[in-house]
């Protein structure tokens, strides 16, 4: 009935054979619970980082626009042709503060240390273009005569007082077209 050999009766090369998968599911294990979370952690931080210091530098593209026309623009490809070939960016971007005795330009440089205009367009981690938005009103004034006689109506439309940049994926918001409090002001700060 029973064998008097204590041995194991499975061959060697079985044993090996499973301490081997135990060991490869170990390492997918580990892979998949610990390595590819902090992975995916990494790269959500760094299009989180990266989306704001671009839109930071459109909200900056937008001030020197409104400094030199008096309004601000929704158009995207207009602002930051602005940013790469104007002399006024240029003056402020070379400038010197006679103040503080620094550099007076408003851009801040990307993750990978340059400021590039051209990474204005786009959202770096779906490649989407950022949503930007000026406001309008129509402004109506009745001239009346001394005794109430409605001699004209005029209107006047009144554009780009406020400004909103939204990127797509969710990363935040700078300005708002509702509110002048929220003029300028980003939603992470």
């Amino acid at each position: 009935m029973f064998s008097k050999n204590s041995k194991n009766d499975d061959p060697w090369y079985l044993h090996a054979g499973l301490y081997f998968i135990i060991a490869v599911l170990t390492v997918l294990l580990i892979k998949v619970a610990i390595l590819d979370p902090r992975e995916k952690i990494d790269s959500e931080n760094y299009f989180k980082k990266e989306t704001r210091l671009r839109m930071s530098n459109l909200k900056e593209a937008q001030i020197l626009w409104d400094k030199k026309y008096g309004s601000f623009t929704n158009n995207l490809d207009k602002l930051i042709e602005f940013v790469k070939t104007d002399k006024f960016v240029d003056s402020i971007k070379n400038g010197i503060d006679s103040l503080t005795n620094r550099p007076s330009n408003p851009f801040v440089m990307l993750t990978n240390g340059e400021f590039t205009p051209d990474s204005l367009y786009y959202s770096p981690k779906t490649y989407q273009r950022f949503t930007l938005q000026i406001d309008s009103s129509v402004v109506t004034d009745t001239v009346v005569t001394p005794r109430g006689k409605v001699l004209r109506v005029e209107t006047k439309t009144v554009m780009g007082t406020k400004y909103y940049i939204e990127d797509p994926n969710g990363y935040g918001t700078i300005g708002s077209i509702d509110n002048d409090a929220l003029k300028n002001t980003a939603s992470w700060e």
